[in-house]
């Protein structure tokens, strides 16, 4: 990679750490907006639900919107929106007040994910590096995602929801940074994707669009198990900890800091993987590989639940830049319509799987949705049907 063009990548990737980081200021404060406002767990589940739901249902719109105009400066204002969320939730009085505040950071996500996601591809330096892009791009949200349970039990827990407030000043820097990443993919959108679609016509295999659609349907059955469990750990993991083994707020917010760490370095190393021994067989070891470890983990005490989440976060998360980059080579030429499709539908089942599993943990307990989310990674079998896009691309090269 060029020395400019990795330094918009790092950009890219730090934006994403700092977009991550105050979107996942919301399941952090849960415990104290549940005690606050006298919640359920399903009007928890509700609030992840209305920030997924706006998330994911703009963002494929968003995407097919840049392919054909791309919008480099909508990266800040997405970004503006979250800034206008964080400060609502700050303010909140009511639950109405907090699932307003929610939707208005969702819609920021959307419009921010598959425009960066775009741009992380572009600053690639080519199909061998794609893998490892969309892994640094994942990474800096993985890390802000791990970091803002921390940043709310050292800064909210103590000091109460206003102190929401305070984050204001991240997204203000996100959007400076955005706005020097938007005039660089503004200047050299046109020069770096012609050289993609001659590199993408040469090297992608054509696929029939049954197989095509057969394929992306498998991906988004993986995407669903992978997220309906990860929200049982990211919505649910502290509750679980404080019920299961009476642990402190803090103490609980600190292993889901463990656990959110964990998931950025997989995904870290999951995107490197797949550019090394191929996409498939990644995607293949961290859905149905994972499944021992999400089958026992109900089962054990404290310590082995704590290191046994750190395990799951390690291989369940080298998923997902394994499976975007395979969606963006079997429909080549579409980056933004399947970054926000994949992305979409992601945030989607996250927050489906949100309100479900909340309602699921009111009717029974929170120990029974740890059982029945456990199964969930058993889907990974469907990978055995996807193609070997290596090895179909190795061919028409030669």
């Amino acid at each position: 990679m060029k020395k400019t063009v990795y330094k918009i990548l790092l950009a890219v990737s730090f934006s994403h750490f700092l977009n991550d980081t105050m979107q996942s200021l919301i399941p952090a404060v849960y415990p104290l907006l549940k005690e606050k406002f006298l919640l359920s767990f399903a009007q928890i589940g509700l609030i992840t639900f209305t920030f997924q739901v706006t998330a994911s249902l703009l963002q494929p719109i968003v995407g097919h919107y840049a392919d054909r105009r791309p919008r480099p400066y909508s990266l800040a204002v997405g970004m503006g929106f979250t800034l206008v969320g964080l400060i609502m939730l700050a303010l909140a009085g009511s639950l109405h007040m907090i699932l307003l505040a929610a939707g208005c950071v969702g819609i920021g996500s959307s419009i921010f994910h598959p425009e960066a996601s775009r741009v992380a591809k572009l600053a690639s330096g080519g199909r061998q590096s794609h893998g490892l892009a969309q892994s640094i791009f994942q990474v800096g949200g993985n890390t802000g995602s791990a970091v803002g349970p921390i940043l709310a039990a050292l800064i909210i827990v103590p000091r109460g929801q206003f102190s929401i407030v305070w984050f204001s000043l991240v997204a203000l820097l996100g959007i400076a940074v955005l706005c020097k990443v938007g005039s660089w993919s503004k200047r050299n959108r046109v020069l770096i994707e012609g050289a993609e679609q001659k590199q993408e016509r040469r090297a992608y295999p054509e696929l029939s669009p049954r197989k095509v659609a057969v394929s992306v349907a498998i991906l988004l059955a993986l995407i669903f198990s992978k997220y309906f469990y990860l929200v049982s750990l990211t919505s649910y993991y502290t509750f679980y900890l404080i019920s299961k083994f009476h642990v402190s707020v803090r103490h609980s917010e600190i292993c889901l800091f463990i656990f959110l760490f964990s998931v950025a370095a997989g995904t870290l190393l999951g995107g490197r993987l797949g550019d090394k021994f191929g996409r498939k067989y990644v995607i293949w070891i961290s859905i149905l590989g994972v499944a021992p470890f999400t089958l026992v983990l109900p089962h054990v005490g404290l310590a082995w639940t704590i290191a046994l989440s750190v395990i799951i976060g390690l291989i369940l998360a080298s998923a997902f830049s394994a499976i975007l980059v395979y969606a963006q080579e079997l429909i080549p030429g579409r980056v933004g319509f399947v970054s926000g499709m994949f992305f979409g539908f992601a945030f989607g089942m996250a927050g489906l799987g949100s309100a479900l599993l909340g309602k699921l943990a009111d009717h029974t307990s929170i120990f029974y949705v740890y059982q029945v989310c456990a199964f969930l990674p058993l889907i990974g079998l469907l990978t055995a049907f996807l193609p070997n896009l290596e090895e179909k691309s190795s061919e028409v090269v030669a």
